[in-house]
C-alpha cells in the first residue's frame, strides 16, 4: 500500500481539488444537495470553514480552513465522499477517484490565488460565459458581502478569452 505524506498543520488554510472517477459524469452538480448534507455532515465531526469552494459536474475545488487543531482534513474528505456515496450510490460503489490533491496556503497573495481559481473555474471549463452564472459557487457568497462585484472576472468571448463586458 502507497503512504502519502499529507502536509499537516492545525488549523491550516488548503487548497483541494477531489474527482469524479467518472470524469465524463455529472453526479456532483445532479446531486448537489445531497453533497451539501454530505458536508454539513462531515462538518460535525471535522471542524473546518469554507473559504472557497466550487462545484462542477465532475470535479470540485474548496479552499477549507481546518478548525480541528489537527488538520485532519483526510479524515474530512472522507467524511463528505463517504456521505455522498451512501446516499447517491445505494449499492455502495464509490464515484469518487481514491485520492484527493491539497495544497497547503502559503501567504495571503497565495490565498488570493487560489480564492480566485476556485471562482474562475466554471469560466475555465467553458461551462457558462460568466462566472455569476454559474449557481454552485462561493462567488455568489463574495458578491452579496461586497468582496467582488458580480461581473468579476469579465466573460468568455468567442475566442475562449477572459475579457471585460
Amino acid at each position: 500500500m502507497v503512504r502519502y505524506r499529507r502536509s499537516r498543520v492545525p488549523d491550516g488554510t488548503f487548497f483541494f481539488t477531489v474527482n469524479l472517477r467518472d470524469r465524463r459524469g455529472d453526479a456532483l452538480v445532479r446531486h448537489v444537495d445531497l453533497l451539501r448534507e454530505a458536508w454539513r455532515a462531515a462538518k460535525v465531526r471535522v471542524p473546518h470553514d469554507i473559504v472557497a469552494a466550487v462545484v462542477l459536474p465532475d470535479h470540485m475545488h474548496a479552499v477549507i480552513a481546518m478548525r480541528d487543531g489537527a488538520g485532519d482534513y483526510s479524515r474530512l474528505w472522507q467524511g463528505i465522499k463517504s456521505g455522498f456515496t451512501r446516499r447517491v450510490c445505494p449499492l455502495g460503489r464509490s464515484p469518487w477517484q481514491a485520492r484527493f490533491w491539497e495544497h497547503c496556503i502559503r501567504d495571503g497573495d497565495d490565498l488570493q490565488a487560489h480564492v480566485d481559481y476556485v471562482h474562475v473555474n466554471p469560466l475555465k471549463h467553458g461551462l457558462v460565459a460568466r462566472v455569476s452564472d454559474w449557481p454552485h459557487s462561493t462567488f455568489h457568497r463574495y458578491v452579496a458581502k461586497g468582496w467582488l462585484p458580480p461581473d468579476w472576472a469579465g466573460t468568455l468571448g468567442r475566442s475562449g478569452a477572459h475579457g471585460k463586458r
